[in-house]
């Protein structure tokens, strides 16, 4: 258990570097393939998601600060539930990524998220 805990902050970490750079060849690897990512009214695919990604304004590229945060890390055996604080150009988002630990590699199995109203 000691080292699942970096593992996962390192993979938030990259997530963080890839939402940043608009970059999916840095994000896809950190998602499982049926991994439905959900916000309220909103479902998408990963690969509608990467999509997306790599068609709006890149963070880096407009001087957008880089001021992602983990809040929150729960880890339970082979499953994590990650709070991540996503401040990005299009909005503040509170993602909830849902780890779980299969054949020894973590993936990202949900992603649920929601623009700050508060």
């Amino acid at each position: 258990m000691d080292t699942e805990k970096p593992q996962l902050e390192a993979m938030v970490n990259e997530y963080f570097q890839g939402l940043h750079t608009g970059d999916t060849n840095r994000l896809a690897p950190l998602f499982h393939r049926d991994c439905v990512l959900k916000a309220p009214d909103l479902r998408r695919t990963l690969d509608e998601w990467l999509a997306d990604v790599a068609t709006r304004p890149i963070p880096a590229h407009i001087g957008h600060p880089e001021n992602y945060r983990i809040l929150r890390l729960e880890l339970a055996g082979s499953q994590a539930m990650v709070k991540v604080a996503c401040p990005l150009p299009h909005g503040n988002f509170i993602d909830y990524l849902g780890f779980l630990k299969e054949d020894g590699v973590w993936k990202i199995v949900n992603k649920m998220y929601a623009p700050v109203t508060t």
